[in-house]
């Protein structure tokens, strides 16, 4: 059973610079959401960063909004929050599998986005992996997005005296002279 296992976990990342997430989470199952919120939240705030929250319909919805805060708003990174319990019909993967390829192209774009879509058998499995105090999927979702943001700083970085810049006055465009200073 995977609740009995000990797992590595990276430790916090840190900040020089404020980070701000955006939470994006399908209620649909209200308890279970706002456990995962709780940790979710705790795991920014004990970074130091703020956040924001917004609900859509189910985890379908969730890399839609994702994709559209990218392109309307000013968020460093995403927690993607939602639920998704085994039922009676093939709806369930096309849920799980559909919802899981967008967060997944989005991030191959270069978002950061922590994957906290539970997929299980049954609600008890879901409450177990919701609880902040058990497994807190929520906070491991937010300590995803956070070490992606952390890691896009780092490549994102300018780099101070890595290969050769010549000064402005050291470069010409092809067919402009010395004494043209149109450019």
């Amino acid at each position: 059973m995977a609740g009995s296992e000990t797992h590595y976990t990276l430790p916090r990342a840190e900040f020089d610079k404020p980070v701000k997430l955006l939470i994006v989470v399908a209620p649909y199952y209200r308890d279970i959401a706002d456990n995962m919120i709780a940790g979710a939240t705790a795991e920014i705030e004990a970074a130091g960063g703020t956040w924001d929250i917004v609900e859509v319909p189910g985890a379908l919805e969730i890399p839609t909004a994702i994709g559209m805060a990218e392109r309307l708003s000013n968020f460093d990174g995403y927690v993607a929050l939602g639920c998704v319990i085994r039922g009676e019909t093939t709806h369930y993967d096309t849920v799980c599998n559909d919802s899981s390829r967008g967060l997944t192209l989005l991030g191959l774009q270069g978002l950061c986005i922590g994957n906290g879509i539970l997929t299980v058998e049954n609600r008890k499995q879901a409450e177990v992996r919701a609880d902040p105090g058990d497994q807190n999927k929520g906070g491991g979702a937010a300590a995803a997005a956070l070490h992606l943001v952390a890691l896009a700083r780092k490549w994102g970085a300018p780099r101070a005296g890595v290969g050769f810049q010549p000064a402005r006055d050291e470069y010409r465009i092809a067919g402009q002279s010395r004494d043209d200073t149109t450019a």
